[in-house]
């Protein structure tokens, strides 16, 4: 008989009764088979110890041994195999009414399927286990490899009574099974999509339409309140933290998917105490060094910039509010995209920059291999020796620096007269320097200039004051200033979606 005529026969109601004969055909044949019963009586234990793995070896949320991690991170690519291989198994079988060779390839592959799927489970048994994964989104995951599993060894338990087809409903359970395992095998695959890239993956970019239609029911809305935590703390860490930290996934019991959970904290204490943003355990993560265990986001994800750990900090400093809507020393507004003005050609002074980048100290770094980008200063290799009489040296490449960073040297008020000489200057770090301010209306002669960061200095009220009046100055970071509570906010009803302008 053709498989399409052994589909024709199938019927819903012809489920339980094709599993009830099966069940009858194996209590009276099997008992006479001593291989038969081996290999039934293995398929029910490895599936109870299947269902029992979760109990016996409970995901607790706490990170293990280092070389649980390191298997356990062979899953994302071991997890490929039985996808592909189980979706071969009904083309092999199709074919099969033609070349018969075919259908004997499918039980091979099935049985592939089958390793495949032991070992998808158990490399990510291993990576929940080992790097303290946990959530609802991880449970769905792991129960649906382990169903699946099982599902495939029925199937391969119940194949033989089909390729050697009688008139008994028991033939009938094997293209079941096989339609239930590759139904459980697309919604492990979903579940395991979500965790990765997010529950809202594929509808991020979806139509409105589309999505109003597909979402309703399924996702909730965000918050109405107009506040600065809804309109810019959320979406700082829905971007770069809620896929460890959400609802699918709770990395160290800690859940950054909504205000409550935030304020709540996890297994290593508060992620945030109001007024406290140096105590709170989230600033302290992702202010950590890239390289360092427990920096966040972690798993070589990129850390958070500047403008978005200032943002959290004043956020944090001012009470760390759900519904305030203003943050002392932030001030947005929305601004408009420029063109970038390029710089002169500096080719000709690439052999000096590379000897400078061979040695320690100081550097210029391309901004990128178009020339015209710009060149960047960066001192993080010696802030401590680098002062005013270190950043005058740097003059001759003046036309070329798009950027300094300054953070944290030993440069003073002196250096403003410097900076002046930098005309295509679009970006400058003072944070944490002895500046005061004397002499920053200096650099109302930068035309290019849209960002200082002057958190953590001694600099004025009337110091800052002159910077008014430079329009393309969209990120201004006053931050635990003497100058940051005379900075007013500017609620900011239609924001850009990516260019703000900013004042922590």
């Amino acid at each position: 008989m053709m498989w399409w005529q052994k589909l024709k026969q199938l019927r819903p109601r012809d489920a339980a009764a094709a599993i009830a004969s099966l069940r009858r055909y194996i209590t009276e044949r099997v008992p006479k088979d001593k291989l038969t019963r081996t290999v039934w009586a293995t398929t029910f234990v490895l599936s109870l110890v299947l269902l029992l793995l979760p109990w016996l070896v409970k995901l607790d949320g706490h990170a293990h041994a280092d070389w649980e991690q390191f298997l356990g991170r062979f899953h994302p690519l071991i997890v490929h195999l039985p996808i592909g291989l189980l979706i071969l198994v009904p083309l092999l079988e199709l074919a099969g009414d033609f070349e018969p060779s075919l259908r004997e390839a499918a039980g091979f592959v099935l049985w592939l399927a089958l390793l495949s799927c032991v070992a998808a489970v158990a490399f990510g048994y291993l990576l929940a286990y080992g790097s303290g994964d946990a959530g609802a989104g991880v449970t769905r995951h792991l129960w649906g490899g382990i169903l699946l599993t099982i599902a495939v060894m029925i199937c391969l338990l119940a194949r033989p009574y089909w390729t050697h087809a009688t008139s008994s409903n028991a033939t009938r359970a094997y293209p079941w099974m096989l339609v239930m395992a590759l139904l459980t095998l697309t919604w492990t695959a979903h579940q395991g999509g979500a965790l990765t890239h997010g529950k809202n993956y594929l509808t991020q970019y979806m139509p409105q339409p589309m999505k109003r239609w597909v979402t309703v029911g399924f996702f909730s809305k965000p918050p109405a309140v107009n506040s600065f935590y809804t309109k810019h703390i959320n979406p700082i860490l829905d971007n770069n933290c809620v896929s460890c930290h959400g609802e699918a996934e709770v990395k160290g019991g800690l859940r950054l998917d909504s205000y409550e959970e935030l304020m709540q904290g996890g297994e290593h204490g508060a992620a945030v105490m109001a007024g406290k943003p140096e105590q709170s355990l989230l600033v302290q993560r992702i202010t950590l060094p890239p390289d360092h265990k427990q920096f966040m986001p972690a798993e070589g994800k990129p850390p958070l910039n500047a403008e978005q750990i200032a943002w959290i900090k004043a956020w944090i400093a001012a009470g760390a509010s759900s519904t305030a809507t203003t943050v002392p020393g932030v001030a947005i507004h929305e601004s408009q995209d420029r063109p970038l003005v390029p710089v002169p050609d500096y080719s000709a002074l690439m052999p000096e920059l590379q000897q400078m980048q061979a040695a320690q100290g100081a550097k210029l770094v391309q901004v990128s291999k178009n020339a015209s980008d710009g060149l960047v200063l960066n001192t993080v290799d010696a802030p401590a020796s680098f002062g005013d009489a270190q950043l005058a040296q740097f003059e001759k490449f003046a036309p070329y620096i798009v950027e300094v960073e300054l953070a944290r040297t030993a440069v003073t008020n002196a250096s403003f007269a410097t900076l002046a000489k930098f005309t295509h200057l679009r970006a400058i770090h003072l944070e944490g320097t002895g500046v005061t301010g004397d002499g920053l209306a200096k650099l109302t002669a930068l035309t290019q200039l849209d960002y200082v960061n002057l958190s953590g200095t001694q600099v004025t009220k009337a110091a800052v004051a002159p910077l008014s009046s430079m329009k393309n100055l969209d990120h201004l970071y006053l931050y635990n200033t003497p100058a940051e509570p005379a900075v007013a906010v500017v609620p900011d009803p239609t924001p850009a979606p990516t260019t703000e302008k900013t004042t922590p």
